[in-house]
Formats: structure tokens, sequence, C-alpha cells
């Protein structure tokens, strides 16, 4: 990606970036990491990771946050956009000999002032129950590594309970434990509870109940990552193989299957209102898989190298009820993106009632973002067009149109690859066939909409650029053109980067043959979604994003911890 100004700017890191939001910044003074603030020289060590936890304190200042570099471990008072940090006084610090701590996961439920329960996965496969607070004994599961001896690669606390939990081995298994029970002298016998497409669950075969209480294995090579949905019923993994597998945790059934478009899936993430799922992996994309239709809805290109974390931004998910024909450009029908804390919790039953069958629509944009290893931050916008495709001439339209009248030309100064004057299409190709040709948009139109909102202000920044992100080319209509399809750049991918792309697709033979199958889409079968932002923000790769009410939280493999306070929070 190109920095504004080209140049030497390229490797300059940003401590600062603007949305139509408003301005995100750094507070160098909220940094966390180490107490001697020396960057970690992390070559071979497992990935920095950090976890909140709010303990509801009378001072107001509840936030704790642990995090992992190396062999140490560190638990610290996160004094966020508030204060600056004090790295002198960690309430907890440990040192691990021989294994290294890989993740971790603070029970939410049973957190207080004075005790909590934090989970601690190892690099040699065992699990640690601590309390950073008490600092009083702790509980070792899989001590003598009887369970399963490779790395942990994710732990978590299942929702809504106080001494269950579940963890993830590169082993491609995966384990259900209860903080209660011991894990036994001698290695478990299992038996078959459920077996399915490329998964299978055994119980624990024991005379009195004992650790692991099922285990399940799932696809083949490591399972990298899991989450639960938001309300607990629905579990999200991705695996090694390429896949993306969703499963009712309870029935132990699998609801649904995606494949990434090559190479490993790394993490995922469920949307707040649990019916959009995004994946980031070895293929540089973004996916965003349907929950409700189980199917590839968009892709995302926007990074130069491996995503290491996707996360939604639920405070920036925006819900409004409107009538899309009212729609006059004026500035008024956006007031509310603007919200503050009242808007935020009240997403989640908004956004339950985007499909019931009110008479006024209601319109909504999810926020989403993706760290790398590239270093760079992503953020990216799901809007109403790729949502729902389907409607015949839907705001996100108008807004496209109206975009095109006002914005500036596409060459001039956006951060996108795709921004750069030869990579628009004629305009000669239209938007795809279900829309009637009246209003269908010139390729042009569409390109000068991807050009990125940092070169928009004002009312436009805060309105139109909402629907900044999409590319809603024909790409089918040029498939077939050969000739064609070679003269022109994959729209918003960088012409060298979709050389690479086509070239990829014409040679590699996947042997599950799943490209070009709803399993894994073709490219230009979906749409492909451009960021927001795309900015440089760490000299290391990026390990972590976590957002919170007012920050986004960011991490890089030097063990240095980000605090990028939202507009109007300094």
């Amino acid at each position: 990606m190109a920095a504004e100004g080209g140049g030497k700017e390229m490797n300059e890191i940003k401590t600062q970036f603007t949305t139509r939001e408003g301005l995100y910044k750094l507070l160098s003074h909220s940094e966390y990491s180490r107490p001697n603030r020396v960057p970690f020289n992390s070559q071979g060590s497992n990935p920095v990771r950090v976890s909140f936890v709010n303990v509801n304190d009378q001072s107001g200042n509840g936030d704790r946050l642990c995090f992992n570099v190396g062999r140490e471990l560190y638990f610290y008072i996160y004094k966020g956009v508030r204060k600056a940090a004090d790295l002198s006084k960690p309430i907890d610090k440990r040192i691990y000999k021989g294994t290294q701590p890989t993740c971790h996961d603070f029970n939410h439920l049973t957190a207080t002032a004075e005790s909590v329960s934090l989970l601690v996965g190892f690099s040699a496969g065992q699990v640690q129950l601590i309390d950073p607070i008490k600092k009083e004994t702790s509980k070792l599961f899989n001590e003598e590594r009887l369970i399963d001896k490779s790395r942990v690669t994710c732990v978590k606390w299942v929702p809504g309970s106080e001494s269950l939990f579940l963890v993830a081995h590169s082993s491609g298994n995966m384990y259900l434990y209860n903080v209660e029970h011991t894990c036994g002298t001698t290695a478990p016998h299992y038996q078959l509870l459920k077996q399915g497409e490329s998964f299978t669950v055994h119980t624990c075969k024991s005379k009195s109940t004992r650790n692991p209480l099922l285990k399940w294995t799932v696809g083949e090579g490591a399972l990298n990552e899991f989450a639960f949905s938001p309300d607990g019923k629905f579990l999200a993994c991705v695996s090694q193989d390429g896949f993306l597998r969703v499963f009712n945790f309870d029935s132990v059934e699998l609801h649904g299957t995606m494949k990434s478009y090559f190479g490993g899936l790394l993490c995922v993430c469920w949307s707040p209102d649990g019916k959009y799922i995004v994946t980031g992996g070895e293929d540089d994309l973004v996916t965003v898989w349907s929950f409700v239709d189980c199917r590839v809805i968009a892709r995302g290109h926007g990074h130069k190298s491996w995503v290491s974390v996707v996360a939604f931004d639920p405070y920036t998910t925006s819900v409004e009820e409107s009538d899309p024909m009212e729609f006059s450009g004026s500035d008024e029908d956006f007031q509310d993106l603007h919200f503050g804390r009242d808007r935020a919790n009240s997403t989640q039953s908004r956004l339950s009632k985007r499909n019931s069958t009110d008479s006024r629509p209601v319109s909504v944009t999810y926020r989403f973002g993706s760290v790398g290893q590239d270093t760079q931050l992503c953020l990216w916008d799901l809007t109403e067009d790729i949502l729902f495709p389907h409607q015949p001439l839907s705001r996100a339209r108008t807004h496209t149109n109206v975009m095109n009248a006002t914005s500036p030309p596409a060459g001039s100064g956006g951060t996108n690859p795709g921004s750069n004057g030869n990579s628009i299409t004629t305009p000669g190709n239209s938007v795809p066939p279900p829309l009637p040709r009246s209003n269908s948009l010139p390729h042009s139109a569409v390109s000068n909409a991807g050009s990125k909102s940092s070169v928009m202000d004002g009312a436009i920044a805060s309105g139109v650029s909402k629907f900044a992100t999409l590319s809603l080319h024909d790409r089918k209509e040029r498939h077939h053109e050969k000739d064609h399809k070679r003269n022109h750049s994959m729209g918003h991918i960088s012409s060298k980067s979709s050389d690479k792309l086509n070239l990829v697709t014409k040679t590699k033979t996947d042997p599950a043959k799943t490209l070009g199958t709803p399993l894994c889409p073709r490219m230009e079968d979906v749409p492909l979604l451009e960021p927001l932002i795309c900015k440089k923000i760490a000299h290391e790769r990026l390990t972590v994003l976590i957002f919170l009410e007012d920050c986004i939280v960011t991490a890089c493999q030097e063990g240095f911890i980000c605090t990028w306070a939202r507009p109007g929070k300094v």
C-alpha cells in the first residue's frame, strides 16, 4: 500500500488515522510492555497475546490486562485512555521454565476485585488455572501431558459457565475440561460419541468423572483458533487445513463449513449479533461468511501477508431505521453514526430486528478490523449492498452515486492499491445483471467509490464513505473475456498481486477440488471489499486486536501493547 506521500514514508509507522467517526490517536503514555520497555527479541517465540477482564471495583478503574511475552506473563491494572501506564507495579508477574505461555482467558462471570480466574495455555500442552490477584495455589491440567503433548493454540471458558473450559491444540484436538475434576494418573480411555464429516467427538471412559470430559478431533493439522457465538450455542473453529467448521456446541452437530482461498486459516470471530463470521489466514484475505446461509458473502483484500487476528467492533457497528427511498443527500440521515455508549448497548437488540417484518427497513453497517504479519491494521465496513444484494435499488447505491459526484478522482491521494488511475476499468461494463440497466453504475463510478475515506471529509466522510468499501464489478463478464482480463487488474487488487492471484487460480490444483464450489467460490464470484483504512502501525508482526468502548488495543511481537483512543476520547 502506497503511503500518502509515497517514497520514504512507506516505512513510517502511523500514530493516528481518520475514519468517518473521526480521528483515532495512539496514546504513547498508555503503552504496556515488560517493565524495562526493551523490545522483545521474538525469534521463535509464541505470539504475544492480550486478555482483558473488568473486576467491577468501586474506584471505576476495574479493567485488568494480562499479556505474555516469551517466557513471561504479566498482569496489570489497565488505565486505558485515562491515565499513563505504570509499568513498575505489575499486580502479578510470572516467569516459566521449560515451556512458554501461548494463550490465556479470564472468566468474566466470576471476576471480582479480590479474585479472578485466569486460564493459561502452554507450548508443551499444559493448561494452568491461576488467580493473579490472590496469587494462591493454582491448578495444572494435562500436567503429565498424558492427554495431549502438543502446543495449546487457544483456551477459552465456556460462555455462561464458572467451571467448564475448552482447549485447542496444534494436534488438531480440542478438549473440554471441568476445573473441579482431576486429570487422572493414566492416559484417558475414550468412547466414540459422534462422528461426522472430518470430525469425531469422544467421551472419556472411566469409573469416576475425570478430565477431559470430551475430546474433539477436527479436520487435519493444527486447530489454530476457535470462537463461541455471542449466545454461546455455536462454536466456530479454524484449522491449518484451510477449513472453517461451525458446530452446534451442545448437540455436537456440524452446522456448516467453508474453505480458505488457499493455505491455513489462522483466526476467526463472530459479528455481535451472531449472523456473520469473519476469518483470516495464509491467503492474506479476510473472508465474511453468513451463518444463516452458510456461504461466503464477501472477501477483503488489503493485507500483504498472513492475517493473524480478526475482530468485530461492536461500538461502531451501527443500525438505523429508515426508509431507503427518502434519502436526499442530506447530512441529517447520518447524525446518529456518531454515537456513544447508549447506541452501542442497543446495537444487539436493534440488529436482531434487522430481519423482522417491520414496515420500516433497518439499515446496518458492521465494522470489523484485522491485523497481520505485514504489521498493518485494516478496518473494514460491511454494508447493505453486500449483505442484501438482491434489493432492487438500495440506499447504498444511491450513496455510491452521490459519492461519485462529490468525491475526488480515485487517483488523488488515496492509500489503496486500487486507487491508481490505470486500475479503473472501462465504463463499458456495468453492474451485475440482477439490476435493471438504468440503475447500474459504470465501473469508474464504483472505482471512485472505492477510493479511500482518507481523502474525504465533512458530510461526505460522515455519511457517504460508509459505503466506500465496495467493489461491485461485474467480474463474471470479465471472466469470459480472457483478453480483457489480461489488460485490467482485478479492480481493487493492485496489478502485481492480481497477476499472482490469477496465476494461483490457474495453476493451483486443490486436492479437495473445492475452488469454484460454494465451499470456496472463485474470486470473481463474490464481492471484494476494500479496507476503509490500512496503516502500518508496528515494526514487528501484529498479534492482537481488541475493540474496547473508548479505545482500540493492538500489540506486536516485540511485546508492546498499544492503546488507540477513539475519536473524542482522549
